[in-house]
């Protein structure tokens, strides 16, 4: 049950300044003797968390009261499509594809764009039904708290702030490269060169510190206006691509298509799943969700036409770059720009760069906005301090999160290099991606105190089938060479999912949007998803490991004991409520 206005001014009071109580407020963290307790109380707490799912009503009343004031509604489905394209086209073609189409996959890094693009578009459409349905701040975030609950969430919520600050880490790095060769320098030489420090982390780079503080000076001041910002910079970076491709064909040499797959078949799955990093910024979009004017028609629009104008941008930018010049020698920096260099077009690399530089600076300001509200939510629900859940009043933004996400990504960007930050970020984006696939299908089949004991112990065994084959899949492409593995995997996932389609009855049907044909679109979505996981090295996994690791032992630490004081006291409160009326 929601709390009422009145019921939730306890709360925001509490979230009002700098002190102890802003950070941690909660009973547990009153004194010594209450954290020992709390902790004594760990694995009660934790299998409460594990068990408990978030009300609709929770997500988009209660949690809202716990940021002081209301973001602004002053979003539409234009604002959107423009936030979509603006977060998304910079990041990966920009940023990924040279580096990609040299080492892994050749001319065939188109197909990599089409393969990694078809995986983000159902995700899209899992999202969007998600967004219309429940259009809260936190995005997948407050959809997993509904659908897989506390804990599930809170593992997905880690994995979402370390993908955005990735993100606009890699990009800020890109942003350095790209303006050092519109001022007619090496991508390098802007960067302080540290010997002593170790590789891919011994370039320093002071101008992507400066970049991000001027975003998030951008992202602070008005959400309207960063979008108004974000379409004028997107229709002139536009303009830029179209030059691209149209200057870029009159110097195609079909040659250069060949050989078209290089490194075969296993190269363009791994790039793929490296490119799906250029898919990321669609995520930000459903953030904005609590700020949409009409969520059920602006967030379907917004969302799949994004995500169209940018699949097929991609595509034809990969191929006009594979027909300029040979794979072996783009280059991995700055990409299109020395490809126009290579053709006797020099002056054509100015303008380039400074599309690049516009499209990475749209990106960098969506990703701000985008993450910031993320971590408000996470906030809302006190899984971290309540003080970055705070909304200032005068810009409706969330102040405290989004400084504190930029300042995050400045570090990470002043160190490490691109290739490293890619693939780490894709792991985190692939798995999210997973997760939300995984509860649309919850969904759509379970409902609590509805939905019949078999039923639901169907649903989780195809689910564990679906998952484990699609796990075994990309298991086997990642391991073997062969074929015959397939055989038994990808039969399993078919008649996995066939019996869901078959023998489970849905139990909701959306209100406003849904996504067609459940339970087959999300089901292909997790198996691509974890397919393309399966092409990332196991360095990135290592790292992905050791993440993930910290955020078990933050959540056991600190995140389990507030989140649950705060769910403890919500329910007090709601049963007073209820009681008095």
């Amino acid at each position: 049950m929601g709390l009422s206005n009145s019921d939730g001014e306890g709360i925001r009071r509490r979230s009002c300044g700098c002190g102890k109580e802003d950070f941690l407020p909660e009973e547990s963290f009153q004194s010594w003797g209450n954290y020992a307790n709390a902790l004594k109380a760990t694995p009660s707490r934790l299998m409460d968390r594990l068990m408990t799912r978030s009300a609709e009503k929770t997500e988009l009343v209660e949690m809202k009261a716990r940021s002081e004031h209301e973001m602004k509604k002053n979003l539409t489905w234009w604002d959107l499509i423009w936030f979509g394209v603006g977060a998304v086209i910079g990041a990966g073609i920009f940023v990924l594809t040279g580096l990609e189409t040299k080492e892994h996959a050749g001319p065939a890094v188109v197909l990599s764009y089409v393969v990694s693009g078809v995986s983000a578009l159902l995700s899209v459409f899992c999202y969007t039904e998600f967004a219309v349905e429940i259009p809260a701040a936190g995005g997948s975030f407050a959809y997993l708290r509904v659908e897989l609950g506390d804990f599930v969430a809170f593992i997905a919520a880690g994995n979402i702030l370390l993908e955005y600050v990735i993100g606009s880490a890699a990009v800020a790095r890109s942003w350095t490269s790209y303006f050092a060769t519109l001022c007619n320098h090496h991508p390098n030489d802007f960067r302080i060169h540290i010997p002593a420090f170790a590789d891919n982390y011994n370039r320093l780079d002071p101008i992507a510190i400066v970049v991000i503080i001027v975003i998030c000076i951008f992202a602070v001041m008005s959400t309207k206006g960063s979008s108004r910002f974000n379409y004028i910079a997107s229709i002139l970076h536009v303009v830029v691509i179209l030059f691209i491709v149209i200057a870029g064909l009159t110097k195609a040499n079909p040659k250069n298509f060949t050989p078209f797959a290089p490194f075969g078949p296993r190269g363009i799955f791994v790039a793929s799943a490296v490119l799906f990093f250029a898919y990321v910024g669609f995520d930000a979009v459903s953030t904005l969700a609590e700020e949409t004017k009409n969520p059920g028609k602006d967030i379907p629009i917004g969302l799949v036409g994004s995500m169209v104008i940018t699949t097929s941008a991609y595509c034809i930018l990969a191929v006009t770059l594979c027909l300029m010049q040979p794979y072996q020698q783009i280059d991995e920096d700055a990409p299109f720009s020395v490809a126009f260099e290579a053709v006797g077009w020099s002056w054509a690399k100015y303008i380039v760069a400074a599309g690049a530089i516009k499209g990475m600076t749209t990106v960098l300001l969506v990703s701000a906005v985008g993450q910031a509200r993320y971590l408000t939510h996470i906030a809302r629900t006190h899984m971290v301090s309540p003080w970055f859940a705070k909304v200032n009043e005068r810009t409706g933004t969330p102040v405290n999160a989004t400084a504190s996400m930029m300042a995050a990504t400045a570090v990470i960007a002043f160190f490490t290099s691109l290739g490293i930050l890619s693939n780490l970020l894709s792991i985190s984006t692939l798995f999210i991606f997973m997760l939300v696939a995984v509860g649309l299908i919850v969904r759509r089949y379970y409902v609590s105190g509805e939905t019949t004991p078999l039923n639901r112990n169907k649903l989780i065994i195809c689910l564990i089938l679906i998952i484990g084959s699609s796990i075994g899949t990309a298991a086997y492409w990642g391991l073997s060479k062969g074929w015959i593995g397939f055989t038994v995997t990808l039969p399993i996932w078919f008649l996995s999912t066939l019996a869901l389609w078959l023998g489970v009855p849905q139990a909701k049907e959306p209100r406003v949007w849904g996504v067609p044909l459940v339970p087959w679109l999300p089901s292909i979505s997790i198996a691509i998803n974890i397919f393309l996981l399966g092409s990332i090295d196991k360095a990135s996994f290592g790292r992905f490991g050791i993440w993930t690791a910290v955020l078990l032992v933050y959540y056991l630490l600190f995140g389990l004991h507030a989140s649950y004081d705060t769910a403890m006291e919500s329910k007090t409160q709601t049963v007073e409520s209820n009681s008095s009326v």
